[in-house]
């Protein structure tokens, strides 16, 4: 499991610390959105949806391929007259078509269904993976082409950051965050 707090709009491009949360997303198997449904700056949930997907398909459009589930969360905020109407309309807006779960993360309501439903999931992709050659291939073919593509997204970055420390600089370089990419929490994979 990979948690990616602070995935920002501009993350692609080096803002904040998304691209060390992105190169890691390239190793999960399975993509959770979890929006907040009463966000405490009142943004608009869908839109913080949106300008998260829209940060995948910059950094690897094959990443943005894997399997995503969309989990609002904070339902426990909402009242309870409006709550359907409030998830209703975010899925809609979102015109998102995967599985959508409804949990309070703080309240444990909806958790348990939630991972219940990512186990059964995860093995029935390990059963089928197994079991059928062509679906692995496609698998694997995916998981090849996203490794690939955040390799060049992140050499393009690293040579924009190499350019710019010599001193040659382009217009698309002036946002680029300049901060050392090797910094930070140490991740432990795990299979």
């Amino acid at each position: 499991m990979a948690d990616v707090p602070g995935l920002i709009e501009g993350a692609a491009e080096g803002a904040g610390l998304g691209l060390r949360f992105l190169k890691h997303l390239t190793r999960t198997r399975l993509l959770f959105h979890v929006v907040d449904v009463a966000p405490f700056d009142e943004s608009d949930p869908a839109e913080a949806a949106r300008a998260i997907a829209e940060e995948l398909e910059q950094f690897s459009p094959a990443l943005s391929e894997r399997p995503r589930w969309l989990v609002l969360n904070k339902c426990d905020q909402l009242l309870e007259d409006e709550q359907q109407a409030i998830l209703d309309d975010v899925v809609e807006r979102l015109e998102w078509e995967g599985p959508v779960f409804a949990i309070s993360a703080s309240e444990r309501q909806g958790t348990d269904e939630l991972a219940k439903a990512v186990m059964n999931w995860l093995e029935e992709r390990e059963l089928r993976m197994q079991e059928d050659e062509e679906y692995a291939a496609e698998v694997a073919e995916l998981d090849r082409r996203i490794e690939e593509e955040a390799r060049a997204h992140i050499q393009e970055l690293d040579d924009r950051k190499a350019r710019r420390k010599a001193g040659i600089s382009d217009d698309e370089d002036d946002d680029f965050d300049d901060e050392d990419d090797e910094d930070g929490p140490e991740i432990i994979y795990v299979r």
